[in-house]
This record gives C-alpha cells, sequence and structure tokens, in this order.
C-alpha cells in the first residue's frame, strides 16, 4: 500500500507522464468514517487520527487511530442504499471524510474491504450481519 499524501503543484513534473496516478483535492476534514454495509444493515464508524500521518491516511497509522460508532445522515443512508441497489452488491466498505461544517465527502466503495479491526474495536455485531447474510436471514 502506498499512504496518500498531500502535494503541491510544484510537486508535479514530467514524470508524472510515466504511469497511471490517483489524485483528487483535498478535503478539510474533523474525522472520517468506516463506512461498512452488509445486506440492509449499515455499521458507520468514526476514525478519529491522532497523529499527523494518520490524518493524511489513516491506514498510514493505526496505533494513533480511536474508533466510534456514530450515526449516518438519512440522505447519505439513502443515497448508500441506492449505490449498494444499483451495482446489486451485498458487501460494501465505504469510505467518507467529514468535515469540520459536518457534511459527509465519498471517497469510495470497496466491495472487498476489511472489516474485522472496525468489529474488533467496537464490538459492533459485523461478523454476526455476515453470518445471518450467508445464512439468507437478512437481505
Amino acid at each position: 500500500m502506498i499512504p496518500t499524501r498531500r502535494l503541491d503543484v510544484g510537486d508535479l513534473d514530467e514524470s508524472l507522464e510515466l504511469t497511471a496516478h490517483y489524485l483528487q483535492e483535498w478535503v478539510p476534514k474533523a474525522y472520517e468514517v468506516r463506512l461498512t454495509v452488509v445486506g440492509s444493515r449499515m455499521f458507520p464508524v468514526a476514525i478519529h487520527a491522532r497523529s499527523e500521518q494518520g490524518r493524511a491516511d489513516w491506514r498510514s497509522d493505526y496505533d494513533a487511530l480511536e474508533y466510534e460508532p456514530v450515526d449516518i445522515p438519512e440522505d447519505v443512508a439513502r443515497r448508500v442504499r441506492r449505490f449498494m441497489n444499483f451495482y446489486r452488491m451485498n458487501y460494501g466498505a465505504f469510505d467518507f471524510a467529514v468535515r469540520p461544517d459536518g457534511e459527509w465527502v465519498f471517497y469510495e466503495c470497496n466491495p472487498a474491504g476489511q472489516w474485522q479491526f472496525i468489529a474488533q474495536a467496537t464490538g459492533l455485531p459485523i461478523p454476526e450481519a455476515h453470518a445471518s447474510l450467508l445464512r439468507g436471514a437478512i437481505s
């Protein structure tokens, strides 16, 4: 994994032409959210990074992270359900930034994203939701 890092325009040169890159606008954030969706169940968890490295990319400093289950705004939940239905998915690990003003900014949905570290840190019943989904108890 290559962690996310901030760049200035001056950091970019002709070497950018040599391979594919993923560049995005920097989003000021209060914290990030990993939203684990299993069938119709949603498990939103705030990820609070307590280091500079972790604030740029929480995956780069797991020791500096704190996790907190949070409520998901209804408009975000509605859009996530629409995304899941459109792509006919029954699992997704969604990543969001939450701006200081509370606005949720969608980064990505990983259809095979990790969830065990969230379940372990929070006690949320994500493994049980997977088991229920596999048994056909939830859709």
